[in-house]
């Protein structure tokens, strides 16, 4: 499953580049070109991803737990699918051991009297990639939740890299508590 994900998420790599050959061609011929290109790719994708959803739902225990990640605001089907295929121990693991496994965990370079800056390392790569691009629309319009702890981490001087990178570890721990607990999210209206 793990090789069906990354050829899915190859396909969407390309279909970026596809994008941007065809925002820098000005010949008629050559944009329509990029664009069958373009819309070939996306039929191939949507093909591929079904393909693995239902690969997915031959298995109870992965069926149950892509549709609890996939019930949290703000998670999309393709982040769910690459949450269950990237981090089997989903659901098992602890909220700090699981933000580490994704290398979204805050790691500090301290030593003796210095005190360096935190920043995140490591992990699962491609696992993190997923949960980042999730949580720019999760933060700005799917998750109430994670609207406001990303306002308040911007109030408070977090520069907006650094608060969508939170958002994500916080996204991650959503699943990780949904699948842990085996109930599906609950929305909680978030004061605002």
């Amino acid at each position: 499953m793990a090789e069906h994900l990354t050829l899915i998420e190859q396909i969407t790599q390309d279909i970026a580049r596809f994008k941007t050959r065809r925002e820098t061609c000005r010949d008629p011929h050559s944009r329509q070109h990029w664009d069958s290109e373009i819309a070939r790719l996306k039929g191939l994708l949507r093909i591929e991803l079904k393909a693995l959803v239902t690969n997915i739902r031959q298995h109870p225990d992965l069926a149950k737990r892509l549709d609890l990640i996939a019930s949290v605001d703000g998670l999309g089907l393709r982040t769910a699918v690459a949450i269950v295929v990237r981090m089997p121990e989903i659901g098992r693991v602890s909220r700090e051991h699981v933000a580490a496994l994704a290398g979204l965990a805050p790691f500090d370079d301290d030593s003796a009297d210095h005190s360096g800056v935190r920043h995140i390392e490591g992990g699962r790569e491609r696992l993190r990639k997923s949960l980042y691009t999730a949580a720019l629309p999760a933060a700005f319009h799917w998750n109430p939740q994670l609207k406001t702890f990303y306002r308040r981490l911007t109030a408070s001087g977090k520069v907006h890299k650094l608060a969508l990178v939170a958002c994500a570890r916080k996204l991650l721990i959503y699943a990780n508590t949904v699948v842990e607990r085996g109930t599906p999210w609950t929305a909680v209206r978030a004061p605002v």
